[in-house]
């Protein structure tokens, strides 16, 4: 081979490892400013869940949301932050109102229902709220104990 033939594929090879080392450098960028962003997206989703647990515990307080409706809403806020906090004594009941509930009806299905199963499902969510509305309203207060020592209350 000679010599100007070898310099010349010397120069290529460099050439496609200057641009190779130029695209891996760019790929690291772009992975850098992802985990960026997928951090900052965690944290605005944590920041939301938060901040709408808070407002569904206080309408829980102050009655101001019906039982059944906010145990179902809690439970995902608090499942979405950690769903370890579901097995929290002081949170076990918005599972059980939500199990006893599950099977409810709701928005369109709902209006699909005759008057009398409406009345019946009505009923049966009435029944499982006065029977743990106590126990409801003290999970809400632990849960706004909770917000309002976050993150330390993680632990």
């Amino acid at each position: 081979m000679s010599t100007s033939v070898a310099l010349s594929l010397l120069g290529i090879g460099l050439v496609v490892i200057v641009a190779l080392a130029y695209y891996a450098v760019t790929l690291h960028k772009e992975v850098g400013r992802r985990e960026i962003f997928r951090r900052n997206e965690d944290r605005r989703a944590r920041d939301n869940a938060l901040e709408n647990l808070e407002l569904v515990a206080s309408s829980l307080v102050q009655e101001q949301v019906d039982v059944t409706e906010g145990c179902w809403r809690c439970k995902v806020l608090l499942e979405l932050l950690d769903s370890s906090l579901l097995e929290r004594s002081e949170f076990r009941v918005f599972v059980e109102v939500y199990e006893q509930t599950r099977h409810l009806h709701t928005h369109d299905a709902r209006k699909q229902l005759t008057a009398r199963q409406r009345f019946d499902e009505d009923r049966h969510r009435l029944e499982v709220e006065d029977r743990y509305r106590q126990q409801v309203l003290e999970a809400a207060k632990s849960v706004l104990d909770f917000r309002a020592r976050y993150p330390e209350s993680l632990t």
